[in-house]
C-alpha cells in the first residue's frame, strides 16, 4: 500500500462511511457534499482494494474487509487526536456528544442527576441514551463505536473495554402501600398474588423462580414488561406485586412500599465499560465519574 494515497481526511470520511453505511447520511454528519464523500469512497476503495460498502436491497452493506477495518481505523483517529489535541481543555468549552448504551434501569435515576450536573460544569456535553440488547451487542458497539459507554452488568473482563464496578445491586419487594399483603408480609402472601415481571425479552420466568421450584414453589406471573418504568404505576393500582432492583424503588413514593425478598435471590454487580481506545478522552471521563458519584451517593 502507498501511504503517500492516504491522508487523514479522507480516513475521517472512511471512518464516517463505515459507520453509517450511507453516503449521504456520511455527508450529512461530516457537514460535506455527497458528490465529496462519494469521491473519497471511491479512493478509500482503491487505497484498500476493496469494496467496502456493496449495493443491498434499497441499502448499502460493509464488506467484511469494511467490518474488519472499523475498530483499528477508530483507534487510529483516537490516537491521532490524542497526539495533536490539547492536553486539557476547560470542560465549560467541551462540545461533545456521548452516547451511552442502558436500559430504563439504570437510566431512570442516573440521567437527571446527570444532567443536573452538566448543566452546571459541561453544558456543551450532549447526551444520547441508547437501547440496551444485552451485553454482548454493547460489547460489540463500544468496539465499532456506535456507542462511547455502556452502563449495565459486564460480569467478564475483557481486553478490549475499561470496565468499572460501580455497586452491587439487591432486590426488593414492591406493592402499593395498601395492599392486603403489605401487613406482616411473609413468602405466602408474596406467593398469594400475581407479579409483574420485567423482561426485555418476554421472558416468564426469572432466577427467582428457579430458587422457588427448587423449594417446591412456585409463583404466579400475571403480567411481563420491557421495562422498569412502567412498573410503579402498574403497582399503585392493582394487587400485584413485583421484585425490583433496589434503585428503582424511590423512598419519596408515599404510595409504595418495599420489603426485603422472602428468600434469598442474588444481587448483581452494575458496572460501566468503554473501549480502551477512550481512556484518554477528557469528557467521556468526565461522564464516567460523574456517573460513578451519583451511584456512590444513591
Amino acid at each position: 500500500m502507498n501511504l503517500r494515497a492516504i491522508d487523514l481526511n479522507l480516513l475521517v470520511i472512511l471512518d464516517a462511511l463505515l459507520d453509517e453505511a450511507h453516503v449521504s447520511r456520511a455527508a450529512d454528519r461530516l457537514h460535506l457534499t455527497q458528490p465529496a464523500v462519494s469521491n473519497a469512497l471511491q479512493r478509500c476503495r482503491v487505497v484498500f482494494a476493496d469494496e467496502l460498502l456493496e449495493r443491498g436491497r434499497g441499502s448499502m452493506r460493509r464488506t467484511a474487509r469494511a467490518e474488519a477495518l472499523r475498530a483499528p481505523l477508530k483507534t487510529l483517529l483516537s490516537d491521532v487526536m490524542a497526539l495533536v489535541d490539547p492536553p486539557h481543555v476547560p470542560l465549560a468549552s467541551i462540545r461533545q456528544t456521548i452516547k451511552i448504551c442502558m436500559a430504563d434501569y439504570p437510566a431512570i435515576f442516573v440521567i437527571k442527576p446527570l444532567l443536573q450536573v452538566l448543566a452546571a460544569d459541561a453544558p456543551g456535553i450532549d447526551i444520547v441514551v441508547q437501547p440496551w440488547h444485552g451485553a454482548a451487542a454493547a460489547k460489540e458497539a463500544l468496539v465499532s463505536g456506535a456507542s462511547d459507554l455502556a452502563l449495565s452488568v459486564f460480569p467478564d473482563a475483557d481486553d478490549d473495554l475499561q470496565r468499572k464496578h460501580l455497586l452491587d445491586e439487591t432486590y426488593r419487594v414492591v406493592m402499593r402501600r395498601d395492599h392486603p399483603a403489605a401487613r406482616g408480609f411473609t413468602l405466602d402472601h408474596w406467593l398469594a398474588y400475581p407479579h409483574i415481571l420485567v423482561s426485555g425479552r418476554g421472558d416468564t420466568n426469572s432466577p427467582a423462580d428457579k430458587i422457588l421450584a427448587e423449594k417446591g414453589l412456585k409463583r404466579r406471573i400475571g403480567l411481563v414488561v420491557p421495562n422498569f418504568g412502567m412498573v410503579p404505576d402498574l403497582l399503585k393500582s392493582t394487587d400485584m406485586i413485583a421484585m425490583l432492583p433496589s434503585h428503582c424503588v424511590l423512598d419519596a413514593d408515599s404510595d409504595l412500599v418495599a420489603f426485603p425478598p422472602p428468600i434469598t435471590v442474588s444481587g448483581f454487580p452494575l458496572h460501566i465499560a468503554w473501549h480502551k481506545r477512550r481512556q484518554e478522552d477528557q469528557a467521556l471521563q468526565y461522564i464516567v465519574a460523574q456517573l460513578s458519584a451519583i451511584l456512590t451517593e444513591q
